[in-house]
């Protein structure tokens, strides 16, 4: 059993590793987003660095993974999905899926004071399909300005610049589904004016 043990702490480092490079992450931007440092993620991957819970903890959160997956458990039976709420930027987002890659699924909660911020539209590889639930959503793609009612779908290419932003008066609620590479992080759409080669 001890080396059933060793064997699966062995495979660890090289599923964090793989996990991080299918989401198009940099050790930087874990550290960042996890507190651990550079050097002890990088130790992890390669496995100089024994995994523990501390460390696995807040990198199931980062990765939006239930723990087992890190480690690879055996499956419980249970198949429902137990959403824990990450919030960023005032909105609410709850994963409605728990494996890496593939289609991700969330269900997302913008309050009506919800701090708007910086209105520049971004980009990420992927494709996007949103369905409003409750509320209105202000959809501005490209040079489209938006608004979704209740009941409304918008699905378009993530690489067209874009932004949602709730108009209120109220709450509103979507469900949105990212493409295999829609969970990547998003990056700031340059003006066409800059585009240039």
């Amino acid at each position: 059993m001890a080396n059933e043990d060793t064997v699966a702490l062995a495979a660890v480092g090289p599923r964090l590793r793989a996990l991080r490079h299918q989401r198009g992450t940099t050790l930087t931007q874990l550290a960042d987003l996890t507190g651990i440092s550079v050097s002890t993620l990088s130790r992890l991957e390669s496995g100089t660095r024994k995994p523990t819970l501390e460390l696995l903890l807040p990198l199931a959160r980062a990765y939006q993974v239930q723990l087992d997956e890190l480690v690879d458990a055996p499956a419980t039976g249970d198949p429902r999905v137990r959403p824990k709420p990450i919030v960023m930027h005032g909105i609410t987002f709850l994963p409605l899926t728990r494996r890496p890659g593939g289609m991700q699924a969330f269900k997302l909660i913008f309050p009506p004071d919800a701090p708007i911020g910086d209105r520049t539209q971004q980009t990420h590889e992927g494709y996007e399909w949103l369905y409003v639930l409750s509320g209105r959503l202000r959809l501005l793609l490209g040079e489209n300005d938006l608004t979704l009612t209740s009941g409304e779908v918008a699905e378009f290419d993530t690489r067209i610049p874009h932004r949602i932003l709730n108009p209120g008066p109220g709450a509103a609620e979507a469900l949105v589904l990212f493409g295999p590479q829609g969970e990547r992080l998003h990056v700031r759409a340059r003006p066409a004016a800059s585009d240039k080669g």
